[in-house]
């Protein structure tokens, strides 16, 4: 069984990745929550601090096996394994070992937020009413402001966010 072993990436509720992590780990699952450091947003703050390096998102270990997999889907705050029709797609092992590499290293990352977001790229808002949705960037308002299409139950609504809130999901992940 150990050489079915695979890693998937695993959805989470908007800012639930640490507690979920917590809770497959308590179920002796292996699990990867890679984080990165920055400056807190609180402006009475000026304090550096540990936030998931993709936002609503962890990464399991786990068989094909249906019965393994819901005892992963069943932890509080856990929503889905990505993939496709078919079923889960695993993500390749040398990614999760690079990102291991990535972040144990005391090195500052660059990450999606510091990365230009091009027009058509699938993002995640991070903070604010609309935090946890997903949608496809739309493009650059000014002052700060950006917009992002979402589709709501076939419907495409545009909202509009903070720049700083709004993430580029990895292609790998999208």
């Amino acid at each position: 069984m150990i050489d079915q072993l695979k890693w998937f990436a695993l959805l989470t509720r908007s800012n639930f990745e640490q507690t979920v992590y917590n809770n497959i780990m308590k179920k002796k699952i292996e699990v990867f929550l890679p984080k990165s450091k920055r400056k807190s947003r609180r402006k009475d703050r000026n304090l550096m601090i540990e936030v998931p390096l993709f936002p609503g998102y962890i990464f399991v270990k786990s068989t094909f096996d249906a019965a393994y997999q819901l005892k992963i889907l069943k932890t509080i705050g856990a929503v889905r394994l990505l993939g496709n029709h078919a079923g889960p797609v695993p993500v390749p092992e040398t990614q999760v070992e690079s990102l291991k590499i990535l972040t144990s290293a005391n090195t500052d990352l660059i990450t999606g937020t510091t990365i230009r977001i091009e027009k058509g790229d699938p993002v995640i808002i991070l903070e604010g009413p609309m935090a946890g949705a997903k949608g496809e960037f739309t493009r650059y308002k000014g002052k700060g402001r950006v917009v992002v299409k979402i589709d709501i139950l076939g419907q495409y609504a545009g909202v509009e966010a903070e720049e700083d809130n709004v993430e580029k999901i990895p292609d790998f992940l999208a």
